[in-house]
């Protein structure tokens, strides 16, 4: 009867592969800053999102009842880049965090959205050097509401079903028809970073579904 045995040599080879595969099917812990702060917008806009579904603004003695749906606003200068969401109860264009408790609270850290925190600030926390709107949802109006043909509006809002709109923050909006600022188009809104390229965020019209790319 004929014996296998394998030598010491063999059994460290067998060893070496073997942790070389292991090696290979792990996952990739490495950070990767702007897959993060990607994932955390479009987080933050399906949250958005929600707060407008179960809260119903609409009021018929008020013209102008929809400055009150929950929205998410962008700021993006050369010294830093940030965004918060509220809904804008005294329609004074502003987000007032204390007198009238207009901005949303994060449902996991218990942060306040309103912009002033760490979790907000994407350039402190990723290295996001800038945030950009497509033209499709940039303060411009796409189906004939009488609103400029530019803007730099970087805001989306939603209403009671979930549908997203656009338009620009102010005490004194440019039309009294909610659906003149209606997105009729895809919203992109690409995250720059410092070192690790771009991330666009794309949010459907009518359905508001988001989704993200990396470019």
């Amino acid at each position: 009867m004929k014996r296998f045995a394998f030598t010491m040599l063999e059994l460290v080879f067998v060893i070496i592969v073997i942790g070389i595969l292991a090696v290979l099917a792990m996952p990739s812990f490495t950070s990767n800053s702007l897959q993060k702060a990607a994932e955390q917008v479009a987080e933050h806009i399906q949250y958005t999102q929600h707060l407008a579904m179960i809260e119903d603004k609409f009021d018929p003695n008020d013209q102008l009842w929809f400055r009150e749906n929950w929205q998410i606003e962008f700021t993006s200068t050369a010294s830093n880049v940030w965004y918060k969401i509220y809904c804008d109860t005294d329609h004074n264009g502003n987000s007032d965090s204390v007198t009238h408790k207009e901005v949303a609270t994060d449902p996991l850290s218990g942060d306040s959205l309103d912009g002033n925190s760490d979790i907000t600030d994407l350039k402190k926390r990723f290295a996001i050097t800038s945030v950009a709107f497509s033209s499709s949802c940039s303060g411009r109006n796409n189906n004939g509401g009488g609103l400029p043909t530019g803007g730099t509006g970087k805001e989306l809002s939603f209403d009671s079903l979930g549908r997203p709109y656009i338009y620009i923050t102010s005490a004194t909006p440019l039309a009294s028809n909610i659906y003149a600022y209606l997105l009729t188009s895809d919203c992109n809104i690409t995250l720059v970073h410092e070192s690790e390229g771009n991330a666009t965020i794309m949010v459907r019209p009518e359905s508001g579904y988001v989704s993200v790319v990396y470019n």
